[in-house]
């Protein structure tokens, strides 16, 4: 096993906003350099990698990409080692959220839906696999707890999800023994910006025992762990959202 690369090397997809923002900034800050893909967010992005060059000049990549043009997936992680040299972590978050109302759905939206939150992820993994394996390196895709419960009228967002939940716990097998595969649930930790309308917060917030609404900080805290300081764990997906799938 060669380490070409002093740091460990992390691929964050959807990371210029958002949660992919503060997992970016929590592996950098653990010690990571980090390759951060992002689709539209230029400025968004333009300005995280400022801030983590400033903290660590040299530690950053950013790397543009519409996660749907599947061909184009082998190329980003072809990127990441032209640069770095290697790769330990894959961090399989951007994710397309929006209703799709049972009478209304097309299978616009069903491409759309599946390609961030299943395909992409599943074909970046096997792109980054012979890197991963080198590095005994891992995978974490940030999944949702709607993935195993019923989320009024997203049903194919809840389904792409449900996918990369089956992705998590297959590749978790076929991966081993050299690349650990595990995912984080996110519960309530960042009020969406567009998609499900939360009227009543403080009910969501009743629902939830440790009543408060998570941060994007409890999730990437999540996802760091998974990846430097569980070498024994995979194929376990870990709910960040205080309690509230607890059944009551």
């Amino acid at each position: 096993m060669s380490h070409p690369h002093p740091r460990p090397v992390a691929l964050v997809t959807g990371g210029a906003r958002r949660v992919g923002a503060s997992i970016a900034r929590t592996l950098h800050a653990a010690g990571y350099d980090l390759a951060l893909h992002y689709r539209h967010s230029a400025g968004e992005a333009a300005a995280l990698l400022a801030e983590l060059e400033r903290a660590r000049a040299g530690s950053t990549l950013a790397l543009q990409a519409d996660l749907a043009a599947v061909d184009r997936l082998p190329a980003l992680v072809d990127q990441v080692l032209t640069r770095f040299g290697q790769l330990d972590a894959l961090v399989n978050n951007a994710s397309a959220f929006f209703p799709t109302p049972v009478g209304s759905a097309t299978p616009a939206q069903w491409d759309e839906l599946f390609a961030s939150n299943a395909r992409a992820p599943f074909f970046l993994a096997q792109a980054a696999w012979p890197a991963l394996r080198e590095a005994r390196g891992a995978i974490v895709n940030l999944v949702d707890i709607y993935a195993e419960r019923a989320l009024a009228e997203h049903p194919i967002y809840v389904m792409a999800k449900a996918a990369l939940a089956a992705m998590t716990r297959t590749l978790a097998q076929d991966l081993a023994p050299e690349v650990r595969v595990n995912g984080v649930a996110p519960g309530a930790v960042l009020w969406p910006s567009d998609g499900k309308n939360y009227d009543d917060r403080a009910t969501l917030l009743a629902r939830t025992p440790l009543q408060r609404a998570g941060t994007p900080e409890d999730a990437a805290s999540a996802v760091l762990w998974l990846l430097r300081d569980a070498p024994f764990v995979t194929g376990q997906i870990i709910r960040v959202d205080g309690g509230r799938t607890l059944p009551v």
